[in-house]
């Protein structure tokens, strides 16, 4: 009965846009009604609900669609009574999904051979163009090789090539989004007297040419000759009667295509990837410019496999398996690098802001939130927030998100409440919903892997962690292992779902009118506890207060000449100290704009968000930035007039590209901590020296000393540095080590463990770390964390001496962790050792050097200078 009523209220709705014609049904139903594949094209978002329309009538569809689609649609209600069974987008899911996949394949064989219909899409994805193109994929070819007597019938849509609920305008909406404004439409055009779009659907029972038993490749090529035999051009058709211009033919959306730069792949990686491609489609000749899909024949399944090779072999996180198109995609990859090949949103108009020179200030309030709201009263409809996924914040949309979810986040228990979300709108709003509801945010760096997660959480006592259903998956597909972590995992999506229609009412009446509860919520003195990067094995809780942080913002931004019209590029993630600061606190207590990314490795697509939201300030590490301007061209960076940099050394290279790409761009570069919230020093406008960290914060007092912090070093010398300060923490949370703090002139201060020295000049110059630790894709590694691992699983109590070591070689740029051994031990097996610990990909050993022995110092440690040396 509810099928009979769905289908019936389906047909009504298609009927006021569209006017469906159908072909080929009368024969098809003269062979039977059961056990048929039908396989149609995909133009569009809405042909599966057209085609399903017409289907149910007469036959007993099962149907395929991903989870994405179920979870972020109406369907996520319905698809079990609509016999709607999920599919993991392999996109997304990567490796996590590959087997789910073939299971899944397998259950609709059986549905076949059971007299079941099943609607199964060869393309798995809407049009890109006006030809579908099937590329490498493999499921049609796995279902007839499961059930090679399957009865076939092809379907082929036409005239939806330029709807909305399609690509033809270059990008894609959601469902729901689209939907929402037709309904819009229809309601304008009276119900009944709007424009129709004709749209055929024509059945054609497996034709007599039809290629049985044939290959992949052979029957994906056929059907993308059935597909494409009537294909219509991109056509607009009006969406009110009264709308003038009539149906009309418009231009072709341009293929975005990023051209992949492979000049700076290291030989021996190159060789790597080429062998395993050579392994894998038996192709002896491969250029770069090769695509996986329709020039080496690799379906999606076996892309996600090179996309979990490349992870396990590299180190490094890829971002998507859709990212991987041509052969340079994967070298691009196999050295923490990735591309995109998302067409852009528009950006709306109201982004756009007018010149305005005023200095950009931090008003002198106690609290972030006090800030916030001073500023949000001042500037409602101001623009602050912008990403591709949720467009374009002001203050008061902002606002509306904080109390529709403030007492949800309140009612979860627990004092503290910890956040995996990447850079992104949604993630600033999530933290400062956090605040209000009165919890402490505590940022989790999902990079770390699961030993290191574990033992973050346990040491703050986490009960609850606020997180997205799709950042999960994608991070999962990542190689992500959250384990048993996951069972705290409440997802925004679930939350908001709880939120009933009179809530979301009265946060929208009070967004407009009544922001008491906000100025009398009760605010934690913490404002947010980071991590140190486990440089000595296990990361430590660092709690940063209001105070410290404003402090430190402050004074960082005194004499930074930001301006009200300035707007940020936001990539760095919030678990980030940088990033928290800079890209989370800086637009909440200054009104300064913020486009974000949730993917610093993306230089592409940067480089393309950069000119299409007249970004003017970059904040990221060097590594990062070195990543966008390789990717941009001079037009597209020209807007950037200030590059803040810090969290590692910006090396020459760095400053000439900066130089040659954005030549009236200001580059400060900076020097910062986790513990001192986290900028301590700084190069400023007028105040700019390259190849220093410019000078000390006005928040602080420093004193440069001996290792031992005893005395006071000459101008000029190398020592230990020192601080105290507003901006500096308290000590760390539940940790019984040694005491950041030392004792100096009579006071307490914070001994950074880092190295500096005074130039001629006066400016401070970073000599290096006492820890040992490398930067890795943006992330900080910690050797000792490694060697402790290993050293633990091969430790030979026969041997008088140690018998690894593990150190960096290679340059900042391409470090390459080394592990040097007297055993006989192969990389895959101590890289196995690594992640059975609970260590990310990222820590993964890339070369092993045999020596008779490993030097020691007097003291009986490993003497890495005299390691490195054997080199």
């Amino acid at each position: 009965m509810f099928i009979y009523f769905a289908r019936l209220l389906v047909k009504v709705l298609l009927c006021l846009r569209y006017r469906i014609h159908v072909r080929g049904l009368e024969e098809c139903l003269k062979e039977g009604n059961k056990g048929i594949l039908f396989m149609p094209n995909h133009p569009a978002l809405i042909d599966p609900v057209i085609v399903t329309s017409i289907l149910m009538r007469h036959f007993q569809i099962w149907s395929l669609a991903d989870e994405k689609q179920i979870r972020n649609t109406f369907l996520k209600y319905f698809y079990k009574s609509l016999r709607i069974m999920s599919l993991p987008d392999i996109g997304i899911a990567g490796r996590s999904g590959h087997e789910l996949v073939l299971k899944q394949l397998e259950s609709c064989v059986e549905c076949l051979k059971a007299g079941d219909n099943l609607l199964f899409y060869p393309a798995g994805r809407i049009y890109r163009s006006k030809a579908e193109k099937l590329r490498a994929n493999g499921g049609a070819a796995r279902i007839m090789e499961l059930y090679p007597e399957v009865r076939i019938v092809l379907v082929r849509t036409t005239g939806l090539w330029g709807s909305d609920f399609g690509r033809a305008k270059g990008y894609q909406t959601s469902f729901g989004e689209t939907l929402l404004g037709h309904i819009k439409h229809i309601l304008l055009n009276g119900i009944f007297f709007g424009p129709r779009r004709d749209v055929t659907v024509e059945l054609v029972n497996r034709p007599a040419d039809f290629p049985s038993g044939a290959d992949r490749e052979t029957l994906n090529r056929y059907l993308e000759n059935f597909y494409n035999q009537a294909m219509t051009p991109n056509t607009y058709v009006p969406y009110t009667w009264f709308e003038g211009g009539g149906v009309r033919y418009m231009p072709e959306p341009d293929a975005y295509n990023a051209a992949e730069n492979t000049s700076r792949i290291p030989p021996e990686v190159k060789t790597k990837v080429y062998a395993k491609l050579h392994e894998i489609t038996g192709k002896k000749i491969l250029k770069d410019t090769d695509t996986l899909g329709t020039d080496l024949g690799l379906d999606s399944l076996m892309v996600a496999e090179m996309h979990a090779w490349i992870q396990d072999e590299f180190g490094y996180e890829v971002n998507s398996p859709e990212t991987l198109r041509p052969v340079a995609s994967l070298l691009i990859a196999a050295i923490g690098e990735s591309s995109s090949t998302q067409p852009l949103r528009p950006i709306p108009p109201s982004w756009f802001v007018e010149t305005d020179p005023t200095e950009l200030r931090v008003q002198k309030c106690e609290t972030i939130t006090d800030i916030f709201l001073y500023n949000a009263k001042r500037w409602p409809n101001r623009p602050i927030l912008a990403d591709q996924n949720k467009g374009v914040l002001t203050n008061r949309k902002i606002i509306l998100a904080i109390l529709a979810l403030k007492d949800k986040i309140a009612a979860l228990p627990g004092e503290r409440i910890g956040i995996i979300m990447p850079a992104s709108s949604i993630s600033t709003v999530v933290y400062l919903a956090a605040l209000f509801a009165g919890k402490t945010p505590v940022m989790i760096n999902f990079t770390v892997g699961l030993r290191n997660m574990r033992h973050c959480l346990g040491n703050v006592g986490l009960d609850c962690i606020l997180t997205a259903n799709l950042v999960v998956e994608r991070l999962r597909g990542k190689g992500v292992d959250f384990g048993e972590l996951a069972e705290k995992f409440v997802y925004l999506e679930d939350l908001a779902g709880q939120i009933s229609k009179l809530s979301k009412i009265k946060a929208l009446l009070c967004s407009h009118f009544c922001w008491r509860s906000l100025r009398q919520a009760k605010v934690q003195d913490t404002a947010v506890i980071l991590f140190t990067s486990g440089s000595e094995s296990l990361p430590k809780a660092v709690p940063l207060t209001h105070r410290n942080l404003l402090a430190d913002l402050r004074s960082a931004m005194a004499d930074m000449q930001l301006r009200q019209d300035d707007c940020i590029l936001g990539m760095l993630p919030p678990f980030h100290s940088f990033g928290i600061l800079l890209n989370v606190m800086m637009p909440c207590c200054t009104n300064v704009r913020i486009a974000y990314h949730a993917n610093p490795m993306e230089g592409d697509m940067l480089a393309r968000l950069i000119a299409a939201y007249k970004v003017t300030m970059a904040v990221a590490t060097p590594t990062f930035v070195a990543n966008f301007l390789r990717n941009a061209t001079p037009a597209q960076v020209a807007s950037i007039r200030v590059v803040i940099t810090g969290a590692e050394k910006c090396t020459d290279a760095v400053y000439e590209l900066i130089v040659s790409k954005c030549p009236g761009a200001i580059v400060l570069e900076g020097y910062g901590i986790t513990e001192c919230g986290p900028i301590v020093a700084l190069n400023k406008p007028g105040k700019v020296k390259a190849g220093t960290i410019g000078h000390p914060l006005d928040c602080l007092e420093w004193a440069i000393t001996d290792e031992d912090c005893r005395h006071r070093l000459p101008d000029g010398q190398t020592g230990m540095l020192i601080v105290r300060g507003e901006n500096v923490f308290s000590g760390y949370l539940n940790y019984d080590g040694a005491s950041p703090f030392v004792d100096f002139e009579g006071q307490s201060w914070y001994r950074t463990g880092d190295l500096v020295a005074l130039d001629s000049d006066g400016f401070m110059v970073f000599k290096g770390r006492l820890k040992r630790f490398v930067k890795i894709g943006g992330e900080m590694v910690s050797l000792p964390a490694i060697e402790e691992i290993l050293v633990n699983r091969y430790r030979d109590e026969t041997h008088e001496g140690p018998v690894l070591a593990v150190e960096s070689l290679g340059d900042e740029l391409q470090p390459q962790i080394t592990l040097f051994t007297t055993l006989p031990l192969q990389r895959e097996e101590v890289n196995q050792v690594i992640r059975s610990a609970g260590l990310a990909p990222i820590n993964s050993i890339r070369n092993i050097i045999s020596v008779t022995e490993i030097p020691v110092l007097g003291t009986g440690k490993v003497d890495y200078r005299t390691l490195k040396a054997k080199v």
